[in-house]
Parts: C-alpha cells; structure tokens; sequence
C-alpha cells in the first residue's frame, strides 16, 4: 500500500479513493483536492505511468487492476505514457491554492506536467 497517512479511513476506504483519484486523474489530466490527499495520490499516477511506459500485457493487467475504468487504462498505455518516454519521474505537479470555505482544509491541485 501506498503512503503512510491514514487519512480518517479505514484501508479498504483509503485504497478504494486512491483508486478513483488515480482514475480521475488520469482521465482529466488534473485533479482539484486536499493537500494531503494530493500527496497521497502522486507516487500511486507516477507508479502507474511507470507501468505505461513499460508496457506489455502484464503491466497492463496490472495498472487495469488498480485503475477503475478500461478506457483510462487504454488511454494511459496509448497516450500518457509515451509522451513521458524521455522523462525519468516528474510526472506530476501539485500546486497549493489556498483554504476551502467550508472546514478551511488546505486545498491542492495535482496536474499531469
């Protein structure tokens, strides 16, 4: 498992929203969130284009089995990936913005870069 902060969950809610971050992530490009949440989610995309850029079916099994969505995982192995060929990590930015109105949690946005 990813990370060490628990988040206020319990593991199978924290892997279950890592999952979807991931996958929204992936999907949009970029992904407005809590600052820790932000740090969590990181090493987790850059894993996964990782694998992309490794390519082959077991790698690709392999990110279908965190990613929740098919289409995401053709698009990372197709599209994603291969623009990172040349870049050795780094796949990702997380810039703070400021305070949420509501609880004021420190709000974060992650971006593929």
């Amino acid at each position: 498992m990813f990370g060490t902060r628990k988040l206020g969950k319990t593991s199978e809610q924290r892997r279950a929203m890592l999952r979807q971050l991931t996958t929204d992530l992936l999907e949009h490009g970029k992904l407005e969130t809590t600052f820790t949440r932000a740090k969590e989610v990181q090493p987790v995309v850059e894993k996964m284009i990782t694998l992309g850029k490794k390519g082959g079916l077991a790698n690709y099994r392999r990110a279908l089995s965190f990613i929740t969505k098919e289409d995401v995982a053709n698009k990372l192995f197709k599209e994603i990936a291969p623009g990172y060929a040349e870049r050795n990590g780094g796949y990702t930015r997380v810039t703070r913005i400021g305070v949420r109105r509501g609880d004021a949690a420190e709000t974060a946005l992650i971006e593929l870069v």
